[in-house]
């Protein structure tokens, strides 16, 4: 009995170990992102300085050929609403037909129009200008944050929460997630290299975009919960 207790009290502190180690490292992710993303609008903003983004253009130039330059428009456009809507689409009805995963089905949709909306009103307050020689097109709207990088982080990053949620193999899991973490940077990279974002742009696009994901995966689960507790309430109470 007292071995069986010990054992059951080792697992409890072992799992609540975890726990709190994960809940840590999303604390410290999400509050290193949401400052970065604050002293990057203060530096393009109120310090007025572009010494960064020169910098992040004198990189990229040397790399510029026609093959790199393809390679660029089609990482570009996996971060464009052109692949992103289908996308989402398509990830929706795999949990909702295939999957029978409601819940997940409802994050996907909501996670990527929360993330448009917040987009569009962040580049409405900061309107920033987009750089004024674009490598190839000149692209619309305002720079700052890139829409791409956040986007990206949005949609990219919640499939790296999915595969660590079904991927059951840890090798599988890892070599997916580091992938796609991979993609979200090349995507932010060919902005800067097709010269239609600044680099202080992507890399506040990515910081709001991974403080967007954090809080909308925590605001979602806490929903999913409060609602799983009214169904079990409500069905105690029907069996009474």
């Amino acid at each position: 009995m007292i071995t069986r207790i010990r054992k059951r009290l080792s697992k409890i502190f072992a799992e609540f170990t975890l726990f709190s180690i994960e809940v840590l490292t999303l604390v410290i992710v999400f509050s290193l992102a949401l400052i970065s993303f604050i002293l990057i609008a203060r530096m393009v903003f109120a310090g007025n300085t572009t010494a960064f983004d020169n910098k992040g253009f004198n990189f990229v130039a040397s790399y510029v050929s026609n093959m790199n330059t393809t390679i660029m428009n089609f990482f570009t456009f996996l971060g464009t609403h052109g692949f992103l809507i289908p996308a989402n689409l398509c990830l929706t009805a795999w949990f909702l037909f295939v999957k029978k995963r409601r819940w997940n089905s409802i994050k996907i949709p909501a996670i990527a129009i929360s993330s448009l909306i917040l987009m569009f009103l962040l580049k409405t307050i900061f309107k920033r200008n987009r750089p004024l020689t674009p490598l190839l097109h000149e692209a619309k709207g305002f720079s700052f944050p890139s829409g791409h990088a956040l986007m990206s982080v949005t949609f990219y990053g919640l499939l790296i929460v999915i595969v660590w949620e079904f991927v059951k193999a840890p090798w599988l899991r890892w070599l997916l997630s580091i992938l796609l973490a991979l993609l979200i940077l090349i995507i932010g990279f060919s902005r800067v290299y097709l010269r239609v974002h600044y680099a202080s742009d992507v890399v506040a696009g990515f910081s709001v975009g991974l403080v967007w994901l954090i809080l909308s995966i925590w605001a979602l689960s806490w929903v999913e919960k409060y609602y799983a507790s009214k169904v079990s309430v409500n069905r105690e109470a029907s069996e009474e």
